[in-house]
């Protein structure tokens, strides 16, 4: 990794640099959040979905039916 730092590092040059990376964090961070919450959104509602439907099943599994003849 080349540096172009000529002098000795000081404490400046490192919040500098500090600050420069961060700033790109922040603006990759602020351009991947409405894919996020797209990606949260999609799985709650999966989630949702598959409670429901193993709802249904266990609920027709376990359901008794009676009949009822007369003779």
């Amino acid at each position: 990794m080349a540096t172009d730092v000529d002098g000795p590092v000081t404490r400046n040059t490192i919040e500098a640099k500090l600050r420069e990376i961060r700033g790109e964090v922040d603006s990759t961070a602020e351009s991947a959040k409405p894919y996020l919450l797209i990606a949260g959104a999609v799985a709650a509602v999966a989630v949702v979905g598959m409670a429901y439907l193993l709802g249904r099943r266990k609920g027709k599994k376990k359901t008794t039916l009676v009949e009822i003849r007369r003779v």
